[in-house]
């Protein structure tokens, strides 16, 4: 990975809905060359796919808690356990296995506060080997 891999990267982060025409501008690269860069990329995993940048309050989604999760067993075992029933949450927008006094740190979207207690009391709490759980409720999301 060179400079112009790290430009081309950057501006896919900023608007990945750029044609290779106004890509190439950016990073100083026509557009064949540019072109077979960013299949490169993808080929190899920098860029794992492209997806929209959704306003949630327009959806009714703008319900955002962030959930501290401690575990009773946090054996090998126990975490994949953990980490393969999380991944099957359609709520759980974000989870990150933390270093710290609690185990995973998840950013859960609901409709609001009474949708966001049924996935906690059925869905988040239910997650195998959950001792036990803090919520954080988002009042304003001021960087995304």
């Amino acid at each position: 990975m060179d400079n112009i891999d790290k430009k081309i990267l950057d501006q896919l982060c900023v608007d990945s809905k750029k044609t290779l025409k106004q890509l190439s501008g950016e990073v100083g690269l026509s557009p064949s060359p540019l072109q077979a860069r960013v299949k490169r990329l993808e080929r190899e995993g920098f860029i794992r796919g492209y997806v929209a940048k959704v306003d949630f309050s327009k959806t009714g989604q703008d319900h955002i808690a962030f959930v501290q999760v401690t575990l009773k067993d946090t054996r090998m075992t126990a975490l994949d356990g953990f980490n393969r029933a999380v991944r099957k949450l359609k709520s759980v927008e974000q989870c990150h296995m933390i270093a710290g006094s609690f185990d995973y740190l998840l950013k859960v979207r609901t409709v609001d506060i009474q949708d966001y207690r049924v996935e906690l009391a059925e869905n988040i709490s239910s997650l195998p080997n959950v001792e036990s759980t803090s919520t954080f409720v988002s009042m304003e999301t001021v960087v995304e």
